[in-house]
């Protein structure tokens, strides 16, 4: 793994207030209420998946199933045409039905809270993981998601090649007390202004900080002689 030579003096925790100020809610908080079971299911359905498409849908998925035990009382066609059309629905649809019967069965309907245990269900990986724990637990942990990875590679803070690499960089060199907001922010950063192609850099609130590592401009036109 290799990290940023410039991590330790790279002014992160100004970077995370200014973008906490100007992104104070977590795109799941709303839909979810920060419920675990809620958001292990919201965070299902988002892979892949724009939250413009999963949210609305899970909305209305939590008004039918809330819980392992009502989520379990549908069967997975319905559960399938409830999130469609998120990204591979029949599959996530499977997992959310076989995680809810599973928590019911070893967890007495209750979500674990500890990282190692999510990563045993089928279908949560690191990201889906670490988010239950840091908004559904309010624990601390570090949701590196596609969002997190490019824009910490983009300030300049870190130097990896997947998000994986990206949480365990964070977790040496970034203060815990920042581990909580890190994902809020930078899932709106990216969605809203720090995007993959075209970024709004003259938009950007920390602009000043950035060291645009691979971000390409496009060259000036020429001006044709008349």
């Amino acid at each position: 793994m290799k990290k940023s030579a410039q991590s330790h003096a790279f002014p992160i925790g100004k970077v995370l207030t200014i973008l906490a100020d100007t992104y104070p809610n977590h795109p799941m908080a709303e839909v979810t209420g920060r419920d675990p079971y809620k958001v292990l299911v919201a965070c299902i359905m988002s892979l892949r998946t724009k939250d413009e498409t999963t949210m609305p849908l899970a909305e209305n998925l939590f008004k039918i199933a809330d819980t392992p035990q009502k989520m379990v009382q549908l069967p997975v066609k319905k559960i399938e045409q409830l999130i469609y059309p998120v990204g591979f629905y029949k599959t996530k649809a499977q997992n959310i039905y076989d995680i809810s019967q599973r928590l019911i069965d070893e967890f007495n309907g209750k979500v674990p809270d500890d990282i190692d245990t999510l990563l045993t269900f089928k279908g949560v990986g690191r990201k889906t993981a670490n988010l239950v724990v840091g908004l559904g637990f309010q624990k601390p942990a570090v949701c590196v998601d596609t969002h997190v990875h490019r824009i910490c590679n983009r300030l300049g803070y870190t130097e990896t090649k997947t998000p994986e690499e990206t949480e365990w960089a964070l977790r040496e060199t970034l203060d815990p007390k920042y581990w909580a907001i890190i994902n809020k922010v930078m899932v709106r950063h990216g969605q809203e202004c720090c995007k993959p192609i075209g970024p709004r850099c003259p938009e950007c609130p920390v602009e000043q900080y950035c060291q645009k590592v691979g971000v390409k401009t496009k060259p000036l036109k020429k001006s044709i002689p008349v």
